[in-house]
């Protein structure tokens, strides 16, 4: 009997090593009431996207009368930052100190939340030191975003054992929708009379409250892990390239990767023009519809809500119904779509409110199914590569976010130039959306019918509870 050779000795022991750091992570698992807590960092980090990415939005196109591409250029500037969150993901991996990336993260996006606030008072007075001021916010935005979001999701996807890991995502995205609808409301409740020194009061006290609701969050969780996880870390010997060369190659995260691209360029397209759009068709003043926005995230809740119910009574009987519900979300959200590109024919009679609450349950239901998928492909690699998966995906949602907030300004820009006619841009740029949707429903039936693929078949038992990565 000859004796193993050289590389399948290190094989093997590349799979010990793997099997001991998984089971040191698991050995360290978060109890309920830490999930829960980590779920509200994941809360805070959404009640201050929010205003960046929405309110701020209409302010610049609406009161500073700034063309749309300028604040769409800007939202996708800190999306593409966002491309760093490979970095931190394998930082994770590699067992440094998350916490400390965590309050990190969001000290630095509460602060520069607020300096992209400020840039309202700087645009009235130079168009130039303005968007200065605004580039480096909005970098600094991006990378408050991905060392906090990679960091915390890596930390949960590390530290939750198998069985818990579904419900786990699940109240990290209530409580991420949460704090969105939080926001929304209350600041859409006290921005009205709008000025722009109270938008930056406003903005500078929900960063305040968000950082220390991150840091009374993540107090302690790690403390009593942090130095046996210091003495496993030489367990995880991959490189970077190591770690993202095995996730590139595996067949089910490289078509989800390009499925969460697709679906989520169709999603982020809307996201910058819709409050502008109530407020130019509907005439909708910035409280209005910043709590519009507020509308929409609880239909996303809704829709959650719905599918996690329908998967506890059919999940049994209906094992393909989580890939059934993401390619029918994708075609209920394009229907959505078009509904809002006939309103801009029809404004102000249509039922605005009702339309924006559909599109919510729609993006809830197939988000949901999706990103469940992602928890449960987050661990099927060859090693502990959670933060990697969890930074790779990240960065393709973050990517799409950013071209779809482009596009959309910039086709919504080149169609009020082109017609003459508010409604008719609004309703080209929404049918460009619906059509994005279409794609991504035929995406969602190849992932469906992908050969090879590592998903469990018992997915439909935990498919319908999940988190967003990041925000």
């Amino acid at each position: 009997m000859h004796p193993p050779s050289l590389p399948q000795k290190m094989k093997d022991e590349t799979g010990r090593r793997t099997d001991q750091r998984r089971n040191h992570e698991l050995s360290q698992e978060l109890g309920w009431i830490s999930i829960f807590r980590l779920g509200l960092v994941q809360a805070a980090l959404g009640a201050i996207v929010v205003l960046t990415t929405s309110t701020l939005n209409r302010v610049m196109i609406v009161e500073l009368g700034l063309a749309a591409v300028i604040p769409g250029a800007l939202v996708g500037l800190h999306y593409g930052v966002q491309i760093t969150r490979p970095i931190w993901g394998h930082k994770s991996d590699a067992g440094q100190d998350r916490t400390t990336w965590i309050l990190r993260g969001m000290a630095l996006l509460a602060v520069s939340a607020t300096l992209a606030a400020a840039t309202t008072l700087l645009f009235e007075r130079s168009l130039t030191l303005g968007l200065a001021v605004a580039v480096l916010a909005y970098s600094l935005i991006g990378i408050g975003i991905g060392a906090c979001g990679t960091s915390l999701l890596a930390l949960i996807a590390a530290r939750t054992t198998p069985q818990r890991k579904a419900a786990a995502a699940t109240i990290t995205w209530i409580l991420m929708i949460f704090g969105i609808i939080v926001s929304s409301v209350l600041v859409g409740s006290t921005l009205d009379p709008y000025s722009h020194p109270r938008l930056i009061a406003i903005t500078a006290i929900t960063g305040v409250l968000c950082f220390c609701i991150t840091l009374v969050a993540v107090g302690r969780i790690e403390r009593r892990s942090r130095q046996p996880a210091r003495k496993s870390a030489p367990l995880e010997t991959s490189s970077f390239q190591e770690s993202f060369s095995d996730v590139w190659h595996d067949p089910d995260a490289r078509l989800f990767t390009l499925f969460i691209f697709i679906s989520m360029l169709a999603y982020a397209t809307q996201d910058l023009i819709l409050e502008p759009f109530a407020g130019l068709m509907f005439g909708m003043s910035p409280g209005e519809t910043t709590r519009l926005t507020g509308t929409q995230h609880a239909g996303v809740l809704l829709g959650m809500l719905l599918v996690g119910i329908a998967g506890t009574i059919f999940g049994k009987t209906m094992p393909g119904m989580p890939k059934l519900i993401i390619a029918g979300g994708c075609f209920v959200s394009a229907l959505a779509l078009a509904g809002l590109g006939l309103s801009s024919l029809h404004a102000p009679s249509w039922p605005l409110e009702t339309n924006v609450f559909v599109l919510g349950v729609a993006n809830g239901a197939f988000a949901v199914a999706a990103i469940s998928t992602m928890m449960l492909l987050a661990g099927a690699g060859k090693r502990a590569d959670h933060g990697m998966r969890m930074g790779i995906w990240g960065a393709a949602q973050a990517i799409a976010f950013g071209l779809g907030g482009l596009l959309g300004t910039v086709a919504l820009d080149t169609g009020r130039s082109l017609f003459q006619d508010n409604g008719i841009a609004f309703g080209a740029v929404f049918g460009l959306e619906a059509a994005l949707f279409l794609v991504a429903t035929g995406m969602a039936v190849r992932l469906r019918r992908a050969p090879n693929s590592k998903i469990p078949q018992d997915l439909h038992r935990s498919a319908t509870v999940a988190a967003v990565p990041g925000e």
